[in-house]
């Protein structure tokens, strides 16, 4: 495809301009910690709306859903579409309560610590830092194995130069960078992209071709009610909803919008326009599956089109996979920043300012370490994902309802979560299995605490009940 020399000169080239512009914003606009950790009010719907659409975008939408349609067929690709847009549509009822049971707050480990207590903010803490880190290192991995299949660059090449440009403008700008730079990044993804599904549909040789091969080979993939398609749907569905009320990226953009109203504009819209990109990069992996490939459906997309781009287009995909990555990553340095600042004020509060931001900094360029360790192997974090999903299916119920419910003490959120999942794990399955029952166990992990926290309610002491108004005077802005 490439040669290494031009593959390496356009990664560093295309990663050195995202990072600069990063920079040189973050100059002019950073004026405070609030800047730094939650842009506070600051941004537009039409802004929110583009920042969710590239955070959402990572460069996993390159690689799983077309391996998702190979496995699931139409119903997974629904599916997987549904559960994009699941947790912004959940966050608009969700965000507004937090804006209002603590408005001047910055993260979800903010609220749990004062609504529920230690056990369950260190519960809920661990659960989220492991999701994160996850998240990191499968972007990471996923721009590796791009680079490595257009020019067989070192997957450890790749992920150092991704990481570093990455870190140098969110560890330096915060929220307010991550948000200027998804604009940016917006404008390349989206012609691209649209490009991409353009040779995809011509390489596939037309809906009709597809259809037919498909319905001769492997009828079962665009059957709707396939009950084997409609379990893949809906285990993709409860996983990316839960995980993705769990990402503080989106719990910092929030408070980052102007008002109620522009955060419920911008996580409607943002969360309906991603469907028909993950529905598209789908159905390409029906293409890939009508072609009668036998190669790794992994990289299913690029199976079905590499023999149909042009050099200029191979060059181009530089700069999307990047684009798509760093869009991800960014929210996921700066959501990590920011849990590490707010925490910290927390348990130290006479450190200044200053002196949050500089630990902050040198800790997320200490956990960049392990991501660019795992990363630059090339494994399969997929199962490591779908332990973050049953951590995220368990502690759903007892974090959320504790929003609105007095009655709801922290023991019970706790004793809650950790029995759902426990139950969750007996029948989630061992690594290397087929996971015949991966479903089963996040619906029963999302299921147990219900039941448990409604017991508990029901045979506690009378009388018992948390002041929900009280909370906004425990949780203050940062002085500047």
């Amino acid at each position: 495809m490439l040669d290494l020399s031009s593959a390496l000169f356009w990664l560093i080239f295309f990663s050195l301009i995202f990072s600069i512009a990063g920079v040189i914003y973050s100059r002019q606009t950073i004026e405070c910690l609030e800047d730094y950790i939650v842009a506070r009010n600051s941004q537009t719907s039409t802004s929110t709306v583009l920042t969710l659409i590239a955070s959402s975008l990572g460069a996993w939408v390159l690689f799983a859903p077309s391996q998702a349609a190979t496995w699931g067929g139409i119903s997974a690709v629904i599916g997987y579409s549904l559960g994009a847009m699941a947790p912004r549509a959940a966050m608009i009822p969700l965000g507004k309560r937090m804006r209002d049971l603590i408005p001047e707050g910055h993260s979800l480990t903010e609220y749990i610590v004062v609504r529920f207590g230690r056990s369950m903010y260190v519960l809920t803490l661990i659960i989220m830092l492991f999701y994160m880190f996850i998240t990191l290192t499968a972007e990471i991995t996923a721009i590796a194995k791009l680079m490595e299949l257009l020019a067989s660059v070192p997957m450890w090449i790749t992920s150092l130069v991704v990481v570093l440009s990455t870190l140098m403008y969110t560890s330096y700008g915060g929220l307010k960078a991550s948000i200027f730079t998804d604009k940016v990044q917006m404008a390349i993804i989206v012609p691209l992209l649209a490009v991409l599904f353009y040779i995809g549909y011509k390489a596939s040789g037309g809906v009709s071709y597809v259809h037919t091969k498909l319905s001769e080979s492997n009828p079962h993939l665009l059957n709707i009610s396939d009950i084997n398609g409609i379990k893949a749907g809906l285990t993709f569905f409860v996983a990316i909803l839960l995980t993705g009320l769990f990402h503080q990226g989106n719990w910092q953009r929030v408070y980052a919008a102007s008002s109620n109203k522009s955060m419920r504009f911008g996580f409607f819209i943002g969360g309906m326009l991603v469907v028909p990109v993950i529905f598209m990069m789908g159905l390409l992996g029906l293409a890939f599956v009508a072609q009668s490939n036998d190669s790794d459906s992994s990289v299913a997309l690029f199976s079905l089109i590499l023999s149909e781009i042009s050099p200029w287009f191979v060059i181009a995909l530089i700069p999307l996979g990047l684009s798509l990555v760093m869009s991800s990553v960014d929210t996921a340095i700066s959501a990590v920043s920011s849990i590490i600042v707010v925490d910290v004020k927390r348990i130290v509060p006479s450190m200044s300012n200053s002196g949050l931001l500089k630990l902050s900094r040198i800790l997320l360029f200490a956990t960049s370490i392990p991501v660019l360790i795992v990363a630059s192997q090339g494994y399969s974090v997929l199962y490591l994902f779908l332990l973050a999903d049953l951590l995220c299916s368990a502690a759903a119920f007892p974090v959320f309802f504790g929003m609105f419910s007095r009655r709801y003490s922290g023991l019970a959120a706790f004793i809650s979560t950790v029995l759902g999942l426990l139950s969750g794990l007996w029948f989630f399955p061992t690594p290397g299995s087929q996971g015949e029952y991966l479903l089963e166990s996040f619906l029963i992990a999302g299921f147990v605490p219900v039941v448990v926290s409604v017991l508990f309610i029901v045979f506690q002491k009378k009388g018992h009940s948390y002041d929900l108004d009280n909370m906004k005077l425990l949780v203050r802005k940062f002085n500047n």
